[in-house]
């Protein structure tokens, strides 16, 4: 079996050597794409990530191949009717970073709660007061997580160390899970009317456009705090500076801003500049980003070593399991 790698950075090719050294690998810094298909040609796999394009025409060029795993939980770069077509299989990353984004979550909390990045603002302007930097303990808060799914469980596991009291909303209810790791099942409502802090953990579709909007913010506990790590339109942001000025919110924590879809988490992995840009463009003179009582981080909750490492990790899996006849995390073939 020959194995082709694109789109490889140096750390990732000394990761990759060491864990495949009894198989034949070739490692590509650059994409797959149409232009240089027949590079491809001597591979029976081929892993690549989401700059490559492997559309039909790359597909029937390559008469070896039998597996696709991609670097990545999304698959929209690679044409899977193709695929399925010529019986080659294709793989993903479905999970890399739940715990990654739910201990960022805790980091946007912890910088809220206890005053932290008002604190360091204050000390660069050389003044070491305390005045107006109290905080609260989190120990017998309430949390209010929205999506009880990979990462909201590890929210939840977390919160519980802080001696939190936990209330979940998600249309699939695990009542074993909530039994296990103590936390209740309630509407959005109840959610929002009684949570110390809210964060986000959902997915962004049609359904979750603005499910933080003007109608349902004021039903939140005056004073609570906000936490977004999911996708910023999720929140309706005039809806959410209106519940900064009304002090319905006394602080918020972003790793996402609206605006910004085009910037998802894999692809800030590859610093893509045009898009990074958006990104720039968008934060510059943002009404949200001016006020202190506003963390922002840009769209880091994923980005970890360790996440980074699980993404090689669950790949060279999809690669034995392959070669020993039970492939895994396939997503078409």
């Amino acid at each position: 079996m020959k194995i082709g790698f694109f789109e490889v950075k140096d750390w990732e090719k000394k990761i990759l050597k060491k864990r495949l050294k009894k198989i034949c690998v070739e490692f590509y810094p650059f994409a797959l794409e149409e232009s240089n298909w027949k590079i491809a040609k001597k591979f029976d796999i081929i892993s690549a990530f989401i700059y490559s394009r492997i559309n039909k025409e790359v597909i029937s060029s390559l008469p070896s191949l039998k597996l696709i795993t991609t670097r990545s939980t999304g698959f929209d770069h690679i044409d899977l009717k193709e695929a399925k077509k010529r019986k080659i299989l294709v793989c993903n990353v479905p999970f890399y970073g739940e715990n990654t984004v739910a201990e960022h979550t805790f980091a946007l909390i912890l910088s809220l709660s206890r005053n932290v990045h008002k604190s360091y603002l204050r000390t660069l302007r050389g003044d070491f007061s305390i005045e107006g930097l109290k905080g609260f303990d989190l120990k017998d808060k309430t949390l209010g997580v929205i999506g009880a799914g990979h990462i909201g469980l590890h929210v939840i596991r977390i919160a519980k160390g802080f001696g939190m009291q936990v209330l979940a909303f998600d249309t699939h209810q695990n009542k074993f899970l909530a039994e296990v790791l103590g936390f209740k099942y309630v509407s959005l409502e109840h959610l929002l009317k009684n949570s110390h802090i809210i964060t986000l953990h959902i997915p962004y579709n049609k359904s979750t456009y603005h499910l933080i909007n003007r109608e349902n913010i004021n039903l939140i506990r005056k004073g609570a705090i906000l936490i977004n790590t999911s996708r910023g339109a999720i929140v309706d942001t005039e809806a959410l500076i209106e519940a900064l000025d009304k002090k319905i919110l006394s602080g918020v924590g972003l790793d996402v801003l609206e605006g910004e879809e085009l910037i998802k988490e894999e692809k800030q992995l590859l610093y893509d500049k045009r898009k990074l840009e958006v990104l720039a463009n968008l934060v510059k003179g943002h009404i949200l980003l001016s006020r202190d009582n506003v963390v922002f981080t840009p769209h880091i909750g994923f980005y970890s070593q360790e996440a980074l490492e699980r993404i090689l990790d669950t790949t060279v899996s999809n690669i034995f399991r392959f070669l020993e006849g039970r492939p895994q995390n396939v997503v078409s073939g």
